[in-house]
């Protein structure tokens, strides 16, 4: 019989940490360079980050404040797509305007108009598809 072990004995090693909101604070600022290289208008990035326009305007001014869990997870499954992007594409404005394009994958929408659903797994659908086009590892 198979002994399962409860999940509070797992190896710490095999947890993930939390990001901290340093790491997010970074990955918002890289955001901020990737939506400019996307040509974003601040509406499509605060859909992206699933907050008021103010807001973000306020955080691209200033910096951001706290970054909830969901943000973590946007920032970090957005950095996912461009580090995909960069991967497949040797030529990074081939990547950055891949965004806006028409996909038959995405039933002839963009990955920009998947995105913009506002649902983080709108976001992970793109990063997922791109996943598996350039093979995980």
């Amino acid at each position: 019989m198979l002994a399962l072990q409860p999940v509070d004995t797992v190896a710490p090693a095999f947890r993930a940490e939390p990001v901290t909101q340093e790491e997010a604070a970074a990955m918002f600022r890289a955001a901020l360079g990737l939506f400019g290289k996307w040509g974003l208008t601040d509406e499509q990035a605060a859909t992206l980050l699933d907050m008021p326009v103010r807001t973000y305007r306020r955080w691209k001014a200033e910096g951001p404040g706290r970054v909830s869990r969901d943000g973590c997870a946007r920032l970090s499954n957005l950095m996912g797509i461009h580090k995909a992007l960069r991967l497949i594409f040797a030529e990074p404005q081939r990547g950055y305007g891949w965004i806006k394009a028409d996909n038959d994958a995405f039933t002839g929408a963009s990955a920009l108009d998947m995105m913009l659903g506002g649902e983080l797994t709108d976001i992970m659908r793109v990063r997922r598809y791109l996943d598996a086009i350039r093979g995980v590892w």
